[in-house]
């Protein structure tokens, strides 16, 4: 029923279309994002082809005898376009899994997009890899979303900092000044956790650049000095705060919150969700109870991010 083609770079622009007029994609899909790393991970993305027509893709990558949701994106999964139905999607999988050990692959590893991510409703895939794959819930991770008109009353702590940082006059305003929040993004990790960003400054700066409308940094500075910023990613249904980051004097005055209380109603009035992103480790089994609070402080609840395994 279905042809299955790995991904080459003859088939880029093909790809590419498919996830702008998909269901559920987002630019993290698009080539020019996955590939700016591409020596990392061994490509094993594929497409799903339904009389000559591209029906799906799946972004993914190979370790050994293990197929994996992209190991260079936040989130993954089947990749689809409105047509997509919920028995073609069961069958997709059935033929997945055969094509699967004809290349040598016992294990798949799957990160499903989650749900405020979708433009429409896109959970066939959730219902085809319980029914056809047998599959299992091996990770969940809660991440924090404020849905657009159902803001909650941002915590008093929260409204304090903002306080602060007005009595100091902090101002916020979009920037292209990467390199020095990347300074102060990199001093904060390695000293709080003894780790560099997932992206260097380089890699930030090209990915910026071929998707400026997508990767927005915006700043809170005294006087000309930097003293915190934020990252966002934009994409259809979501502003996702990607990095978050404050010096020392910018902590102090409730830099972040500035801009927090800036940004959250500006983007929210064009986008559904605002995402904070995950405040959990070791696949899901640590919880970090002070960073959630802080964003549950901004009136963010809790989205699940899953990891379903299967063999093959």
């Amino acid at each position: 029923m279905f042809e299955i083609r790995r991904y080459t770079a003859r088939l880029r622009d093909e790809w590419n279309l498919f996830v702008t007029r998909s269901k559920n994609g987002t630019f993290l899909f698009d080539r020019d994002y996955m590939d700016y790393h591409q020596q990392r991970f061994a490509d094993f993305s594929l497409l799903f082809y339904l009389k000559d027509s591209l029906y799906a893709i799946l972004p993914a990558n190979r370790e050994g005898n293990i197929l994996r949701s992209h190991a260079g994106l936040t989130y993954g999964g089947l990749v689809m376009d409105a047509q997509a139905t919920a028995a073609n999607t069961v069958r997709l999988f059935e033929e997945l899994n055969a094509y699967l050990r004809t290349q040598g692959i016992e294990k798949v590893i799957y990160k499903c997009i989650p749900w405020v991510y979708h433009r429409m409703a896109a959970e066939e895939d959730l219902y085809a890899i319980f029914r056809t794959c047998r599959a299992r819930l091996v990770a969940r991770d809660i991440g924090s979303v404020i849905t657009r008109g159902s803001e909650q009353r941002w915590q008093r702590v929260r409204r304090r900092a903002v306080d602060r940082a007005d009595k100091q006059g902090v101002v916020v305003r979009q920037s292209d000044d990467f390199a020095g929040f990347w300074e102060i993004l990199t001093e904060n990790l390695n000293a709080k956790y003894g780790v560099q960003p997932v992206h260097n400054l380089d890699e930030i700066s090209l990915l910026h650049s071929r998707f400026p409308d997508h990767i927005k940094l915006y700043t809170a500075t005294v006087d000309g000095e930097l003293l915190a910023g934020v990252v966002l990613y934009l994409t259809p249904q979501v502003a996702h705060a990607q990095y978050s980051s404050a010096s020392a004097k910018g902590k102090q005055w409730g830099a972040i919150d500035k801009i927090y209380s800036q940004i959250i109603p500006e983007t929210l009035a064009e986008y559904r969700y605002f995402d904070f992103g995950r405040s959990t480790e070791n696949r899901g089994l640590y919880l970090n109870e002070n960073l959630i609070f802080q964003k549950e402080g901004y009136g963010a609840r809790g989205l699940c991010w899953d990891w379903y395994e299967w063999n093959v």
